[in-house]
């Protein structure tokens, strides 16, 4: 009788935790979720974060509680991250620059963006806009690449940083239509803009929050965005490779809803699902359109993963061939 109570008690523990998974799922979530992004508050990354979150906390029953994490260009919210239970109840927003270009600008990168993370949604993407300054004989793409053409190593170009996303998109554009710009580093956005504006740099692929004001009121001329859509703020301006007939040319930032590798795929799907349900009511869509972005539509989690993994690719490439591969 023992050896058959042994055997039953056996059985009995092997089917315990496949009866106890499910019932996590279903019960998902009992207490509130914690979503870090990686900017500061204020941002319009920021600003899209807390605006789902609300969403979620209404559709969940639970607080969704926003915590900035924007020390260390992100490595201090993906440090917290990796510290959590891989529970589906904390998680980051990250952009491109943390999941597609920092992974080969560090020295020694401490994570894997596509080990480390479950990408629950990639939401909406951040183009950047092709402005130079008025003063300048062109108004459309192609009459700008040929003036530089016409002038190699004369004409400069400002960005917020080495090795961010702006600098990168200009560098992108250099290499794919041969040509020459010098880069003019500085160490913000809106200085970098400004000196647009004053004459003393010809171009950026600027941010669309620190320009449109200033294109507004003429005193910066937009050419095109980056994106292989139309940006709502200005649809004027046409994509940069529907100018030039390069349809394949897109440099954008993005957004993704990121939680760590090893939380149960109920709790993810559960969390997709819901992200993708918000992402597509009209009103979201209008929210992150008013403020300069492109919403999308939430593509499946292996899906999203070939994209980040294609992203990282391109412009790893490019660091790469720019020198700057582990300068960082």
């Amino acid at each position: 009788m023992s050896g058959i109570l042994t055997r039953a008690l056996l059985a009995v523990a092997l089917v315990m935790p496949a009866l106890r998974a499910p019932a996590f799922a279903e019960d998902y979530p009992t207490k509130s979720i914690t979503i870090m992004p990686l900017l500061a508050a204020g941002t319009g990354l920021d600003v899209t974060v807390r605006l789902y979150a609300e969403q979620l906390s209404q559709a969940f029953g639970k607080p969704v509680v926003v915590e900035n994490k924007p020390g260390s260009a992100g490595l201090a919210g993906i440090a917290a991250l990796k510290a959590a239970p891989a529970d589906g109840y904390s998680m980051i927003v990250a952009t491109s620059a943390v999941m597609a270009i920092r992974p080969t600008l560090l020295k020694s990168p401490p994570y894997d963006a596509a080990k480390d993370f479950i990408p629950i949604a990639l939401y909406l993407k951040s183009p950047f806009i092709l402005v130079v300054n008025p003063e300048l004989p062109v108004n459309s793409v192609p009459e700008l690449i040929k003036y530089v053409k016409e002038r190699p190593g004369k004409l400069s170009y400002s960005s917020s940083g080495v090795g961010g996303a702006p600098h990168l998109s200009a560098e992108y554009m250099k290499q794919r239509f041969d040509i020459d710009l010098t880069h003019v580093p500085y160490r913000n956005s809106p200085q970098s803009i400004a000196d647009i504006a004053a004459g003393h740099v010809a171009m950026a692929f600027a941010e669309a929050g620190a320009s449109l004001g200033l294109i507004r009121d003429g005193k910066l001329r937009a050419l095109a965005v980056t994106s292989s859509t139309r940006l709502p703020t200005v649809p004027e301006l046409p994509p940069f490779g529907e100018a030039v007939g390069a349809p394949d040319f897109e440099a954008v930032s993005w957004h993704v809803l990121l939680a760590p590798a090893g939380t149960p795929p109920d709790v993810v799907a559960r969390l997709h699902s819901e992200m993708k349900r918000i992402m597509q009511t009209p009103e979201m869509k209008k929210k992150i359109a008013d403020i300069g972005l492109i919403p999308l539509d939430i593509a499946s989690v292996e899906q999203t993963r070939a994209y980040i993994k294609a992203e990282g690719e391109k412009w790893g490439s490019l660091v790469r061939k720019l020198g700057l591969e582990a300068s960082q």
